[in-house]
């Protein structure tokens, strides 16, 4: 198994979630990591043993000991360095968004093409085994010509206004704030698990925290508190969203994104009806697959490798009754990059810079109906 050398840009939430899930695979080494907050920097590097941490990511980009770059930082720092790191030479896997507008992101699909590198944009909950299970069903034929897609992607993390992270603020996370964040995981997994596109979308956005009391100092992503300094600011982001939308001639289907939803932890659900039968899926309940039909018993399947469909099969490592979860879904993408390094004639098995650009142009989609009370159509 050939060995690979990465490196993290971003220290907080998400750059450490990606450093757990690259130990786990065994054959890719965390060479260095950088972020502007030196201390930050040098606590996580110290914490995980890597060997180098930077204050700037332009020094990292320079060493040709580094093969890969994960960029984990705030969303509007995405396009200076996923540019600044194909321009380089390295192979990249971007959080979503893949940059805070289409044109950017349009600008790096062209430059990672150009370059012949590889690059991923990290819609990692795809790689749920009940999910590629629901693909799988529906490649197979199971599920017939599928007439609605539906669900939520909710969340409760942003409920109150005391409630705070980078991404309420449009100069940090970019004009969309819940349908860029999750929204887009939720369209991704639909397109992904159908086969199909949206092809025209209806939505409306709300904020219903007009304003909201900022910490003076930093506080981590998913961190609630109702204690210390605060200074009252005007939100420019939204706190939901909902979407009408069609699949091309027939399908339709419905959706809403939410961050203030109290409950709701982390609660994707998609639900896929068909001519023959129906699957639902619940992110809270990853091991669970409910199956429906009109003139048969319904049911629900627990993961086990023995009993998912071959197709969906390599995304289980673990035996029946072992639950597979959110870190779970890094590691079966990240494996499937890094392979895709390995061999640079495979075709890719993981969202690309492509899909991205994809789910950018439907959020801006989302943005003009929502403001226009209008139907948008998705460009091709």
């Amino acid at each position: 198994m050939k060995r690979h050398t990465a490196a993290i840009i971003g220290a907080g939430f998400m750059g450490r979630t990606h450093i757990e899930a690259l130990r786990r695979l065994g054959n890719v080494e965390v060479k260095a990591i950088a972020a502007a907050t030196t201390d930050e920097t040098r606590t996580l590097a110290s914490a995980f043993n890597i060997e180098r941490s930077e204050s700037d990511y332009r020094g990292i980009l320079k060493d040709p000991a580094i093969d890969a770059i994960h960029i984990c930082t705030p969303n509007s720092l995405h396009y200076e360095i996923a540019e600044a790191a194909l321009k380089a030479g390295k192979h990249i896997i971007c959080e979503k968004p893949l940059a805070t507008n289409s044109q950017d992101a349009a600008k790096l699909v062209t430059l990672a093409h150009e370059r012949k590198l590889r690059h991923a944009t990290n819609y990692n909950l795809r790689y749920y085994p009940m999910v590629q299970q629901m693909r799988a069903m529906r490649e197979s034929g199971e599920l017939g010509e599928i007439l609605i897609a539906q669900g939520t992607y909710s969340q409760d993390w942003l409920f109150h206004d005391t409630d705070w992270n980078w991404r309420v603020e449009a100069s940090e996370g970019g004009p969309s704030r819940v349908m860029a964040d999750i929204g887009s995981h939720w369209c991704d997994m639909t397109e992904h698990v159908t086969g199909l596109r949206i092809t025209s979308l209806n939505a409306d956005l709300q904020t219903f925290h007009k304003t909201r009391k900022r910490p003076r100092g930093p506080i981590e992503t998913f961190q609630t508190t109702s204690v210390g300094d605060r200074v009252e600011v005007p939100v420019d982001t939204e706190d939901f969203g909902s979407v009408q939308f069609h699949m091309g001639d027939r399908t339709r289907g419905a959706f809403t994104a939410s961050q203030v939803s109290a409950g709701c932890k982390n609660r994707l659900s998609l639900e896929i009806f068909g001519t023959k039968s129906s699957v639902a899926w619940d992110q809270e309940r990853p091991d669970e697959l409910w199956t429906g039909s009109r003139d048969s018993r319904n049911s629900i399947m627990l993961k086990d490798p023995a009993l998912l469909l071959p197709g969906a099969r390599t995304y289980a490592d673990f035996p029946a009754g072992h639950s597979e979860g959110y870190d779970d879904t890094f590691k079966q993408a990240f494996r499937r990059f890094y392979q895709s390094i390995a061999d640079p004639e495979s075709t890719p098995e993981y969202p690309l810079f492509d899909d991205g650009l994809r789910q950018l142009l439907l959020v801006e989609a989302e943005i003009e109906s929502s403001r226009s009370r209008k139907w948008v159509d998705i460009p091709k």
